[in-house]
């Protein structure tokens, strides 16, 4: 019981990762949106983000008195890395093309609310590949993250009256008004929406589980070292596309730094150190408590947004979903799962 508890206690390292974690999510929209262009060819922003991840991961290791170049490369190959470092990019690239075609048939509701869906799928293939349950109380904690979610992002708004007219609309709805929304719900807002948000869902989970076994079985990879693995093996796949993707002709018809300033690199290298900051919160906390850390990152936001925009407060969804967060968590940390243990035959 106390290795079980030990696995799902928080350290004081995987707290103040998650926190920085928590801060970078929360800021990264707003200085994305400061100091990007929206003409910008985006996958000239990710490239770039890549070999900057890759420069800061390997100054990290080099700076790091406490490891050695020669320690952590031993046993590596290019099998190990074909295995444990393109798989997971291949498949946060998929994940990344099924959330693209989902966010351009779904209204901003539907996607919101599916999308939200990625811790659950993380605890799912934590059981699937790791073997790591959830107690009762872990499975409630997990709904009432969700929920904080929603409550942040409005897609719950904490409103009687709302609620009140929903029903009435609902209950006043005619047959044909609900043949048509049948009709329209099993043909291609199910193909090219529901069902790529929830693949892009499980896909994430299941991106984060591999991570995380990675990082975690054995001795563990050194979480620097495994953030190179994945930069080199996105970088391959980015240089692939430019060959083929409409991307790739913009960067022949209009250059690479087409529409790019200095200030461009602000919110590239704050991403860069979030992705980082997701190995190391994966390795220290695990793939599902990335998932709080990002929750929370969403109420940073709200209270950044408040500060720097007087238009703007931080409204009761996200004081009350910062604190269902919270809750979440603390519940999450506090009630482990602890496998039954069989009494001893006298």
């Amino acid at each position: 019981m106390a290795t079980s508890k030990a696995s799902s206690s928080l350290s004081p390292k995987a707290l103040i990762f998650m926190g920085l974690l928590a801060l970078q999510f929360g800021i990264q929209p707003i200085v994305t949106k400061k100091f990007t262009s929206p003409e910008i060819i985006k996958s000239t922003v990710i490239f770039t983000q890549e070999i900057v991840k890759l420069l800061i991961a390997m100054i990290g290791i080099t700076l790091n008195t406490s490891t050695k170049w020669k320690d952590i490369t031993s046993g590596w190959s290019i099998q190990s890395w074909l295995r444990l470092a393109l798989l997971p990019a291949t498949i946060y690239l998929i994940q990344n093309l099924c959330s693209l075609l989902a966010y351009q048939n779904l209204d901003a509701i539907t996607y919101n609310v599916l999308n939200q869906t990625k811790t659950l799928s993380a605890a799912l293939c934590c059981f699937l590949l790791l073997g790591k349950r959830q107690s009762k109380l872990q499975i409630v904690a997990l709904v009432i993250l969700l929920v904080a979610a929603l409550v942040m992002e409005g897609v719950l708004p904490l409103n009687l009256e709302y609620y009140v007219n929903y029903l009435s609309n609902a209950a006043s709805t005619t047959e044909d008004s609900n043949d048509t929304t049948k009709f329209s719900l099993s043909s291609r807002h199910v193909s090219h929406g529901v069902l790529p948000i929830m693949l892009a869902s499980f896909l994430s989970g299941l991106a984060g589980a591999i991570t995380q076994k990675s990082l975690q079985s054995g001795g563990g990879r050194n979480a620097l070292m495994f953030t190179m693995e994945l930069c080199v093996a996105s970088i391959l796949i980015l240089l692939v596309s430019f060959a083929t993707s409409e991307d790739g002709k913009k960067i022949q018809e209009r250059g690479f730094f087409d529409q790019w300033t200095v200030l461009t690199l602000v919110p590239i290298l704050t991403n860069s150190a979030g992705g980082i900051l997701v190995g190391l919160v994966i390795k220290y906390a695990g793939t599902i408590r990335k998932g709080f850390a990002l929750i929370f990152g969403i109420l940073i936001s709200g209270i950044v947004q408040s500060l720097i925009d007087e238009n703007k407060s931080l409204s009761k969804e996200d004081i009350s979903g910062g604190l269902l967060a919270a809750l979440s968590l603390y519940m999450h940390a506090s009630f482990p799962y602890f496998p039954k243990t069989k009494a001893k035959a006298e």
